[in-house]
């Protein structure tokens, strides 16, 4: 057998794999769309109080992201592979935040069957998008929902902040952080700004209140 006929054959072997892998790699881009999608109506069901439509587009994340990890199953560098691992970020961040608005258990990596790195990252997104679950509430007044939030907000802060290790092993994490940092900041301010105003309504009431029983009392005296 001459060396090209060799050639050839192996040639032809690689590029059956290379197809089998190109195919897998389209099908895991379109998927990750899709997972991508039902985490976005989910975290926008959450954030509308829509419980119901927030579990059933949990469901289909659930379903979706299953479905990701078979498709490159045999391609641990396609599950590795940043719009696979996005993707799976995107669906801790969906799970986290219902779980965070709801007063819930906040899911684990076993429980998601996700890489710690990517876990770690869906977490600070997570802890992000509350953010605007508390601007909902102090528009309305300050309450100790807020609060409660807020407090989740600064836990995980300092709990992901610890993970000081490379990019490379956190996934990017320390950028993340940074963002979450000043989401976090910015928050604090809002909602400390929020408490004040409360507390000044608070006592212009009570002010008012003491102003009108005081003026009844004197119209009282001169009758």
């Amino acid at each position: 057998m001459s060396t090209l006929h060799t050639l050839d054959s192996i040639a032809d072997t690689i590029r059956e794999t290379f197809e089998v892998k190109s195919a897998a790699r389209d099908a895991a881009i379109s998927q990750s769309r899709v997972l991508i999608q039902h985490c976005a109506n989910a975290i926008r069901a959450v954030h509308r109080h829509e419980w119901d439509v927030a579990h059933e587009r949990l469901d289909h994340a659930r379903e979706a992201a299953a479905e990701l990890r078979a498709q490159v199953a045999n391609f641990p560098d396609l599950y590795h592979s940043g719009y696979t691992q996005d993707a799976l970020k995107e669906y801790v961040e969906a799970f986290a935040t219902y779980a965070l608005v709801r007063g819930e258990q906040i899911p684990t990596p076993d429980s998601l069957d996700v890489e710690h790195s990517t876990y770690l990252n869906g977490m600070a997104e997570a802890a992000s998008e509350l953010r605007r679950q508390v601007l909902d509430i102090i528009r309305k007044g300050h309450s100790e929902e807020a609060e409660r939030l807020l407090a989740e907000m600064d836990t995980i802060y300092g709990v992901l902040i610890a993970f000081d290790f490379h990019d490379a092993i956190t996934g990017g994490l320390r950028r993340r952080m940074d963002a979450l940092r000043g989401v976090l900041e910015r928050t604090r301010g809002d909602v400390t700004t929020s408490h004040r105003q409360q507390q000044l309504r608070e006592a212009l009431r009570q002010f008012e209140t003491r102003i009108d029983l005081e003026a009844n009392a004197n119209t009282a005296g001169e009758n």
